[in-house]
């Protein structure tokens, strides 16, 4: 199974498009299953007010745990990672906030396999 699709049967399994991402990505973090879906909780649905889109958030905490920065390099490395992340959300939808992506009929589905795969993408 490819992570894009990994990640949306998180999805129909009740999980928030940012515990989908984190869920998929649980060998690059480290966390276990339930570890990766309490960090990620509060993250579904814009922070659940319709902000940043959950899926980037979890891509960028993906990133954050991957690199486990320690060193100032290893910080830019993941400041970089998190604008490459927001960066190529935004080419893709035009936006990066979930009440806009939603607005445009983006389904979070499509968002969580595109938020998955990048994040596997940028952290290898």
């Amino acid at each position: 199974m490819e992570i894009g699709e990994k990640a949306v049967s998180f999805h129909r399994e009740g999980y928030n498009c940012a515990q989908c991402v984190m869920l998929s990505m649980q060998d690059k973090t480290g966390l276990t299953e339930v570890q990766s879906a309490a960090v990620a909780e509060g993250f579904g649905g814009g922070v659940r007010c319709g902000e940043i889109c959950g899926v980037i958030s979890g891509a960028v905490m993906v990133a954050g745990l991957a690199v486990n920065a320690k060193t100032r390099e290893e910080k830019m490395k993941v400041s970089a990672l998190t604008k490459e992340i927001t960066g190529t959300f935004r080419d893709r939808y035009g936006v990066i906030r979930c009440c806009e992506l939603k607005g445009n009929g983006v389904s979070c589905d499509e968002l969580i396999a595109f938020g998955a795969e990048t994040a596997e993408k940028l952290v290898k």
